[in-house]
């Protein structure tokens, strides 16, 4: 990967992961990993800034405003901060601040709540609207909502006439708990934090549901007002006191040393707080020198968060339980006595797999220290062997699937250990969405809700099964209808003609994947002659190397794989290759495409390619036989012509096939 598809990797992922955390309230990463590649996306982009994107995340703020509210646009912006996580990072902080603004200027710290970030408007001292943060410049109207928040004023005295104020939604850690346990009770998912709670909250329809979970905000800014007589921030906030507002505690500092004992004070003593911070925050104090400074496309330059470091703690293992994943790996898990991390109680803490916990030499009975600093799934660091019982055994996963008895086997090319059976219920859903999809078997209509209420529904345990579905047990699903039903059984009847190569892609053998298994179909031809093959023959195709031979021939001789192919077979899919070379015209060709091609998809092209004997390729090099070059072809085109590799349009690769 060079360094712009590097680049855009990230902005992609961290594009996905603010839609989980902003958008959903669900996040799937921790704020520490988040912060780490958002960091090195920020590196990546300094070093090269020829790739500048001003949609990139790094030069925006939050999420979306999402459909379900009236848009508000914020008249003034709700800025994200500068992270700074070391004290040398602070301290190049504060003296960017005081190298343009002079030294000895006071600064304000404050702890950094972790909730949802909110405008508050009031007018004539009267509640007017609120919204939450949305991308910085456009949020969400959620003044219903807002309304019911326990601790804010409806009504303020000596307000100005009109108002913008900046706060932190929050769900109290006791408000938490308890809600927690009610959801327990009721038997559903517990909710993973109280950030994403209160921002759940904020986004109901119904807002009485939002006052059922009582909320609570913390004030920590004045975003523009009518009149603004004060000099300082810490002047500001002394006066939304007087208002009637809930604000942030805010200690005067100077200089690298008092700010920094103040983070540390606010870090050690974070547990006294009635809502969860995930830091402390540093500001200019003076509002005047603020406004010289201005702020980048995302954030004040007069203002950083320190974050927190992750937050450890020592508990004892009580358990460990393997867990066998949608992937068919398995991962084992601490069960350790409940302790409070990062504003959360932890129950559970993940080993990764069986080199973690041979390396640290984990057992049950062991004390351990435990990581968290927002997690989703804390970690287990290390352990105390001064504080081991006597009669301890190391622990071993189970050399056989502990939800469906299959081999386990460890991968070739890593330290997980995975399930071979092609019929766990643990990896059903995946897998079949995996049969069905656009590179296997191709069933339109087959998507992973549809997948997941088959399921549900009892009606499948396995891919092969849904050769046997009828219309009319599919019909009955949620959604489904007789038409879409019918529609269903129709795609399902005709994916039986697909060609041989696309049923091995679609198993999901490991390193078996499209151009793998077309090489496997058209080499031996049927499924009978692949079930037969020794590992030798196997390894001796061209394309399959010992390591893609080995995983095919034990799936292959996993007694579920081989009752998968009967039942296949019987259901009547189509068990032989039907796309033999028309001829070898191309045979020991390695053909690169590049560019927009006008005529022919990239699909077919690749399809004619390998219908003539040869090998479609992604990438150039001295084995290249010949480049493909449509419009707008760029580095693959340029590599070609430096090395000189022949270089043919579009046109003359069509007549060349004829």
């Amino acid at each position: 990967m060079d360094i712009r598809q590097e680049i855009e990797a990230l902005r992609q992922e961290l594009l996905k992961h603010n839609r989980a955390y902003y958008d959903k309230d669900a996040p799937v990463i921790s704020d520490f990993e988040y912060d780490a590649m958002l960091r090195k996306l920020e590196d990546l982009e300094s070093a090269h800034p020829e790739y500048y994107d001003p949609q990139s995340p790094t030069n925006r703020v939050g999420g979306n405003a999402s459909k379900q509210f009236e848009p508000v646009r914020h008249q003034v912006p709700l800025e994200s901060l500068v992270d700074v996580f070391s004290r040398e990072e602070l301290e190049a902080f504060l003296q960017r601040v005081e190298g343009s603004v002079g030294a000895g200027k006071a600064f304000g710290v404050e702890p950094k709540v972790d909730g949802l970030s909110v405008a508050v408007e009031y007018r004539n001292g009267i509640l007017w609207q609120g919204a939450t943060r949305g991308d910085g410049a456009v949020g969400e109207d959620v003044t219903e909502n807002i309304k019911t928040i326990r601790n804010l004023p409806h009504k303020l005295t000596n307000a100005p006439e009109r108002l913008i104020v900046r706060g932190e939604v929050y769900m109290s850690k006791a408000v938490f708990e308890e809600l927690n346990l009610e959801r327990e009770i009721r038997g559903e998912q517990l909710l993973a934090n109280p950030r994403n709670a209160a921002a759940g909250s904020m986004r109901q329809l119904d807002s009485k549901i939002t006052a059922s979970r009582k909320l609570d905000i913390v004030i920590f800014n004045i975003q523009t007002a009518s009149e603004m007589p004060w000099h300082t921030h810490s002047e500001t906030l002394q006066a939304l006191r007087d208002m009637g507002f809930n604000v942030i505690p805010d200690v005067p500092c100077t200089g690298i040393e008092e700010c920094w004992q103040q983070i540390q004070s606010f870090g050690d003593n974070r547990e006294s707080f009635p809502y969860d911070i995930d830091g402390a925050v540093i500001k200019l104090d003076d509002l005047s020198l603020r406004a010289e400074l201005g702020s980048t496309a995302k954030a004040p330059r007069w203002a950083a968060a320190y974050k927190y470091p992750p937050e450890k703690k020592e508990s004892r293992v009580v358990d460990i339980v393997v867990q066998v994943g949608r992937t068919g790996v398995l991962t084992p898990k601490a069960v350790v006595e409940p302790v409070r991390l990062a504003g959360t109680t932890v129950t559970n803490a993940t080993l990764h797999n069986q080199d973690f916990i041979d390396n640290l030499d984990v057992r049950i009975g062991d004390t351990v220290l435990v990581q968290k600093a927002g997690e989703i799934i804390p970690e287990v660091l290390s352990v105390n062997k001064a504080k081991r019982p006597e009669g301890t055994v190391p622990f071993k996963l189970p050399d056989t699937c502990p939800e469906c008895g299959a081999k386990v086997v460890r991968d070739g090319d890593g330290a997980a250990m995975r399930c071979t059976g092609a019929e766990c219920p643990a990896q059903l859903l995946r897998s079949i969405t995996h049969f069905a999809s656009r590179g296997a078997m191709d069933i339109e209509g087959l998507g992973i809700s549809v997948c997941q209420s088959l399921i549900n529904a009892g009606l499948i345990h396995s891919a092969a099964e849904l050769y046997y579905l009828q219309a009319q047990d599919v019909q009955q699903l949620e959604r489904m209808g007789k038409k879409s039903a019918e529609n269903l059984i129709s795609a399902i009847e005709g994916s039986k003609e697909n060609s041989l190569e696309k049923l091995l892609s679609a198993f999901g053998i490991r390193q078996v994947g499209q151009k793998a298994a077309k090489t496997l179909a058209t080499t031996l031809g049927s499924m009978d002659e692949i079930m037969a093959a020794s590992l030798e023959e196997l390894t001796a195709i061209p394309d399959i190397g010992p390591i893609t031979a080995g995983f095919l021939r034990s799936w292959l001789d996993d007694p579920q794989s081989q009752h998968q192919i009967e039942l296949l077979k019987n259901a009547g899919v189509n068990m032989v290759c039907l796309t033999q070379a028309k001829d070898n015209r191309f045979l020991g060709k390695t053909i690169v495409l590049t560019g927009s091609l006008q005529t022919l998809t990239r699909d077919e092209a690749t399809a004619i390619i390998e219908s003539f004997g040869g090998k479609a390729s992604g990438s150039v090099s001295k084995k290249t036989s010949f480049v493909v070059a449509g419009e707008k072809a760029g580095s693959k085109l340029k590599k070609a012509q430096d090395l000189g590799i022949e270089v043919l349009t579009e046109e003359q690769f069509i007549e060349l096939t004829k």
